[in-house]
């Protein structure tokens, strides 16, 4: 049995959740790897919808143990209340169900609010993140002054580190006219918050490793889409982390040969939440169709998403990317009832055809779309659980994203409940 991978192969919001909670039924450990709580994950099982933003899909399954990978960056008063959501709903979270890589980045309010101060300055380029301080806290990882969990456990060290990393903050907060912090407001935060996280922190690496040895299914939960990863996509409008399946093994611990299997979550349409070129945005009754039906609004912010048609050079571009050895098609059933639908296949720029989309973002800003157009369907793929179930149109339609993105339809959901899915081929099973 293969250990898999999850990743999205759009601007995020392409129904990870959904797939990685259907998978994680065949799985015996779910694991995050990157990002923090600026992920939105919808779950839908037995009519109840969970909403997730930083715990791995797994949770809400009962005997599967969940892992937050030293990748993922913590806002541990966020994880408190998501934990303390979930118990309201019947979820209830232990040390014996979720674990906490030792070495994983906190959060902490100074981060989030540096993020709002940059976003609504006017002033440097906006890139229209959540303003969670997920970037922030990145920065200060990559700068090696962050917070991690395993200072929670030494109060004695967390005084003077506390200090270097206000040291780095005050400076911008001068800068930015802000006024400065006090440590001691952090220090009583955090030594007030550490008791509810330490029972789960745990050296993560050597526990995937004991797992994998003894034969344990792992499924890696990516969280954004390909197009914001920090160095494939596009730059600047994407995340502070890399969400490809590469991240997988560095932010879990585990070396490249521990992902056997890459599936990639890709919507039957396209959107992207924030600023940022999108050649096939529709800002037409087409796009307003797409976003009604979809209910194409984010998770964590509620921010509506901007939509347009599938776009099939993006998502051959992300699959090489990420090496995807199959993918799972979703909402499928929100283009029934199109008359035409059409499939960008290339794009133009400035007169010439090309198969990619170029990294500058003065190149990405003049590419126009080349579409083909299909015949639609008028029956409706909701729910629909086998192929016979689907209109023939609808067939063609995900045989020719197949031919497009080189790449077979491994999985196809027509909703959001879980068994509304039809399985071409198990991931787990290579």
């Amino acid at each position: 049995m293969a250990n898999v991978a999850v990743v999205g192969s759009q601007w995020g919001d392409e129904g990870k959740g959904k797939i990685v909670d259907w998978l994680s039924e065949r799985a015996d450990v779910v694991v995050r790897f990157q990002g923090g709580h600026n992920a939105g994950h919808t779950l839908v099982i037995d009519g109840v919808t969970y909403k997730l933003s930083l715990l791995p899909s797994g949770i809400v399954r009962g005997g599967k143990m969940s892992v937050l990978g030293n990748g993922v960056v913590i806002d541990p008063w966020a994880l408190v209340a998501e934990i303390a959501k979930l118990a309201e709903q019947g979820v209830i979270v232990t040390p014996e169900n979720l674990k906490i890589a030792e070495n994983a980045v906190l959060i902490l309010p100074v981060h989030a609010e540096l993020d709002v101060i940059r976003e609504t300055s006017n002033k440097g380029t906006k890139i229209g993140t959540t303003k969670r301080g997920i970037g922030p806290a990145y920065e200060d990882k990559v700068g090696r002054r962050a917070i991690r969990v395993m200072d929670l456990a030494d109060p004695s060290t967390l005084p003077d580190k506390v200090e270097k990393l206000l040291h780095h903050h005050n400076a911008l907060r001068r800068g930015l006219g802000k006024d400065e912090l006090e440590a001691q407001p952090i220090l009583d935060a955090l030594t007030d918050v550490a008791p509810k996280i330490l029972p789960h922190m745990d050296t993560v690496w050597r526990y995937l490793a004991q797992a994998r040895k003894d034969g344990k299914r792992i499924l890696f939960e990516g969280a954004q889409g390909t197009l914001l990863d920090i160095d494939h996509g596009t730059y600047p409008f994407v995340t502070s982390s890399n969400v490809v399946s590469g991240q997988a093994a560095t932010g879990s611990g585990m070396g490249p040969s521990a992902v056997e299997y890459v599936l990639g979550i890709t919507k039957a349409y396209t959107t992207r939440v924030g600023e940022g070129p999108f050649p096939t945005e529709l800002e037409d009754e087409d796009g307003q169709r797409l976003g009604e039906r979809g209910h194409e609004f984010g998770v964590v912010t509620g921010r509506k998403r901007r939509c347009g048609w599938f776009d099939a050079v993006l998502v051959n571009q992300s699959l090489k990317t990420n090496g995807m050895q199959g993918i799972a098609l979703t909402k499928l059933d929100v283009l029934d009832g199109f008359e035409k639908i059409k499939i960008c296949v290339a794009y133009e720029l400035d007169g010439e055809r090309i198969d990619y989309l170029p990294a500058t973002p003065a190149l990405q800003a003049r590419i126009k779309p080349i579409y083909e157009e299909m015949d639609g369907w008028t029956e409706t793929t909701f729910g629909a659980r086998s192929w016979a179930d689907l209109p023939a149109a609808a067939v063609k339609y995900v045989r020719y994203v197949e031919e497009l993105i080189e790449c077979p339809v491994a999985l196809l959901s027509t909703s959001p409940e879980r068994d509304d899915t039809i399985l071409m081929h198990d991931p787990f099973a290579d």
